[in-house]
C-alpha cells in the first residue's frame, strides 16, 4: 500500500476510536455516523482538501453570543484555513455528524485533543449539533439539506471572481429525501458549477431506522445524472476507490455516493440494528462489551509516524 493509504487509514481508525471513547465516557453519542464516515473524513482532511493552515485556536473558543452590536461574527470555518482564491472551501452538511468532524480535526492536528472535553457544554462552541461557530463548520445547515444550496452560492460567487479553488460538500444520504437538495443539484448544473464536489455518506440510516423503506436510494446515481450532475457509486471504506472517484474531472458538479456500513469496525453494534442513529447504553453488561471493543480498537491501531497527524 502507498504511504498516503496507510496514513489515511490510521486517521480513519483514530476517528472511530475517539468517537467510541467519547461515547463510553458520556454514556451515549452518534456512533454509527463515525463507523460509516471515518474513511470519508480521513480522505477529505488527509488527502483531498486543499486547505491552508488553521486560523483558529487549538483550544476551541467559547460562544460569545449571537453576532450583533458589540459581538463579532466568528466562523468555525477558520479551522479549515484562510479563504484564498486557490484554496478549497469545505461545507459540512449533516450537523449531527459534528462529533465525527471534531474527531477528524483532532486527528489531523487542527483541534486540540482536549477539545472534545468541551462537547455540548453550556457556552461551548463544540456543539452536539454543529453550528456556524463550531470547529470546522462554516455555515449552519439547518435541519439537513441546506448545505448544497449554500455551496452553490459560494461556488457561483467564486466562479465570477475567477477563483480556482473547489467547494467540497459532505452530505448524508438522508438529505436526498429533501426537495431542496434536488433543486440545488439542478441549479449547480444550470450554472456550470463544476468546482462543486460532493461526497455522500450513504449508510442507509436515518433517525428512526432504515432509510430505504421511506425513500428509495438504489437509483441515486442515475437520478443525480438526470439532474445534470456527474455521479459515481463506490465502496465508502475503500480508500483507493474513494481517491479515484473524488479526483475525477468531469466538467460538471460531481457527486461521489460512498456506500458505507454503519457498524464498520464495530461489529457488535449490529446487535442494535436497525436503530443505529444514536447509542445509549441500556445495561452494565452492554457497556462492558463496548469497553472490550474499545480495548481491541486501541490494541489494533498501528503506531503513527512522527510526521503523521500534522496540520494539513
Amino acid at each position: 500500500m502507498t504511504d498516503w493509504h496507510d496514513s489515511t487509514q490510521a486517521t480513519a481508525d483514530g476517528i472511530r476510536r475517539r468517537v467510541l471513547e467519547h461515547v463510553l465516557r458520556h454514556n451515549g453519542g452518534y456512533l454509527s455516523q463515525a463507523c460509516s464516515s471515518a474513511e470519508i473524513f480521513a480522505m477529505l482532511y488527509g488527502r483531498v482538501l486543499r486547505l491552508g493552515p488553521s486560523e483558529a485556536p487549538l483550544e476551541p473558543r467559547r460562544f460569545t453570543g449571537v453576532p450583533g452590536p458589540g459581538v463579532d461574527y466568528v466562523s468555525g470555518g477558520a479551522y479549515n484555513g484562510p479563504h484564498r482564491p486557490e484554496l478549497d472551501r469545505f461545507i459540512f452538511s449533516p450537523a449531527h455528524y459534528a462529533l465525527v468532524l471534531y474527531a477528524a480535526l483532532i486527528e489531523v492536528g487542527r483541534l486540540a485533543e482536549t477539545g472534545l472535553g468541551h462537547f455540548n457544554e453550556d457556552g461551548s462552541t463544540v456543539e452536539m449539533i454543529g453550528a456556524e461557530h463550531s470547529p470546522g463548520v462554516e455555515t449552519t445547515t439547518g435541519s439537513l439539506a441546506q448545505a448544497l444550496s449554500q455551496a452553490g452560492g459560494i461556488a457561483l460567487a467564486r466562479k465570477r471572481r475567477g477563483d480556482t479553488g473547489r467547494v467540497w460538500v459532505m452530505m448524508s444520504d438522508g438529505e436526498f429525501q429533501e426537495g431542496q437538495t434536488w433543486e440545488a443539484v439542478e441549479a449547480l448544473a444550470r450554472f456550470g458549477l463544476d468546482t462543486v464536489r460532493v461526497v455522500v455518506d450513504a449508510n442507509g440510516q436515518q433517525c428512526d431506522g432504515l432509510l430505504e423503506p421511506v425513500a428509495t436510494q438504489s437509483s441515486l446515481v442515475a437520478r443525480l445524472e438526470a439532474f445534470g450532475a456527474s455521479a459515481v457509486e463506490v465502496d465508502g471504506h475503500d480508500l483507493e476507490a474513494l481517491d479515484e472517484a473524488m479526483g475525477r474531472q468531469t466538467g460538471r458538479p460531481h457527486v461521489v455516493v460512498a456506500r458505507t456500513n454503519p457498524v464498520q469496525g464495530l461489529p457488535l453494534f449490529a446487535d442494535r440494528a436497525p436503530n443505529l442513529h444514536y447509542l445509549r447504553f441500556t445495561s452494565a453488561e452492554e457497556r462492558a462489551r463496548y469497553d472490550a471493543a474499545y480495548a481491541e480498537l486501541v490494541a489494533a491501531q498501528r503506531p503513527r509516524h512522527a510526521d503523521e497527524g500534522m496540520v494539513r
